[in-house]
């Protein structure tokens, strides 16, 4: 795999400012910006598995409703009386939610 850009991003390197990634035919080329040292190629290849491992999460993020929506429906459950603990895995607060768990389960 080598060189990514998703990789150095996850180890906390911004592209454009710390490295510029290049494809020059004969692979990725890199020039180092940072005044920190660059990772090792498997330190990039970890940090890309890594980010890899965590599309679950990415998919999810974007499927949540707004913070704002979940708080209003958290407070219509709360108002009208749903938020009991016989009555909450009906609310549309938790439905909403378990619907993007289930869909984007964990590995």
């Amino acid at each position: 795999m080598a060189i990514t850009s998703k990789g150095l991003q996850k180890l906390g390197f911004i592209s454009g400012t710390d490295y510029q990634l290049y494809d020059e035919g004969a692979g990725v080329q890199i020039t180092w910006k940072s005044a920190s040292p660059q990772p090792s190629d498997s330190d990039i290849e970890t940090a890309h598995a890594a980010w890899e491992a965590e599309a679950y999460a990415r998919t999810r993020a974007a499927a949540y409703p707004s913070i704002g929506d979940q708080l209003d429906m958290l407070w219509h459950a709360i108002n009208t009386g749903d938020w009991t603990a016989a009555k909450v895995k009906t609310t549309e607060f938790y439905t909403a939610l378990k619907a993007v768990k289930d869909a984007n389960p964990k590995p």
